[in-house]
């Protein structure tokens, strides 16, 4: 099994996919954000998980494109909801056309999902497509549970971490287990694929959150201090909150309230108060924490070595990312 090999039947399957042509208004938007690229990493990891019991990859290739074309609607509704300009590094689709378009075109990409799904074996159809609507819900209920943060003053951790969970970490789960489900693994064996997908997902957004803070600007590809500018309440602020007292509570509380500031002085002021709290060092031992959870669930499948390693190898490659 090799990832490059994956990587490139995905992004040619992808290019072959066809959508529908009328009413063009509808259609033309869907084919430009799913060719504006991205990780492509829920596909893959379906894929990733049909190669530990299968090794003919193609047979789960509709069903990884599924998730990317689910992923992709849920990206197109979030830039509607944050009021996005861009999406990687492009106009989002309300701002190309408008906000209407964008929630119908969104609307077709879910009906899309359904649609490719329909090709997974009848044996499993029922049961996948029931675990799908399960995840769909959840992903929701995570954006809601985000935008209710934005109104909130104090965010309990644990909160925090269910929210990053439903919001992003699910979707992994799903896409792992998926993959096993067609290839016929056994529920044991899916049911810790979901498992290692979400606890490596949860762990990737408390890296997200680290980077965002503490990346090197050249490597991140977007503005580092961004969450911080923005009073995001990630796991590094709701944590600082918590611990500050004192001045430090006091300072950290007044860069809070400001609505008028200079962004480079504000990154440095609360960068300084996460180091004097030790939060950086607080956020990766919980980051660890949950990567070490998903790899023994990965070490626990009995499936094919030789794919396992490869999968845990790629695993640990992203999280040793600009770390």
């Amino acid at each position: 099994m090799d990832i490059k090999t994956l990587q490139t039947d995905i992004h040619t399957a992808l290019a072959g996919l066809q959508y529908g042509e009328h009413p063009v208004e509808l259609y033309e938007p869907i084919r430009y954000i799913m060719s504006l690229g991205g990780k492509r990493m829920r596909p893959l990891l379906v894929l990733l998980g049909y190669s530990l019991f299968d090794d003919n990859h193609q047979k789960a290739m509709n069903a990884a494109l599924s998730v990317e074309v689910f992923h992709n609607f849920t990206l197109v509704h979030d830039d509607i909801m944050d009021e996005a300009p861009l999406r990687r590094g492009k106009p989002t689709i309300h701002q190309k056309w408008n906000t209407n378009t964008g929630i119908l075109s969104g609307d077709v990409m879910l009906v899309q999902a359904y649609e490719l799904l329909l090709d997974i074996d009848s044996a499993h159809l029922k049961r996948v497509i029931g675990k799908f609507n399960r995840c769909a819900a959840e992903v929701c209920e995570g954006q809601q549970l985000d935008m209710n943060f934005e109104h909130i003053d104090a965010v309990p951790e644990a909160d925090y971490l269910n929210m990053i969970r439903l919001k992003t970490a699910v979707l992994l789960g799903y896409s792992l287990e998926l993959g096993g489900i067609v290839a016929n693994a056994n529920k044991v064996a899916a049911d810790l694929l979901n498992g290692f997908g979400v606890n490596i997902g949860v762990g990737f957004q408390l890296m997200d959150d680290l980077l965002d803070v503490y990346a090197d600007a050249a490597k991140f590809g977007k503005q580092v201090g961004g969450d911080i500018i923005a009073n995001k309440k990630t796991f590094l602020l709701i944590n600082a909150l918590k611990l500050a007292e004192g001045k430090t509570k006091q300072a950290l509380e007044r860069w809070l309230s400001l609505t008028e500031f200079d962004k480079a002085e504000k990154v440095q002021a609360v960068t300084e108060i996460y180091n004097h709290l030790g939060i950086k060092a607080l956020t990766e031992a919980k980051m660890n924490e949950y990567f070490d959870m998903g790899l023994q669930q990965l070490d626990a499948i009995e499936a094919n070595e030789t794919a396992k390693a490869a999968l845990r190898a790629f695993t640990v490659q992203l999280m040793n990312r600009d770390r």
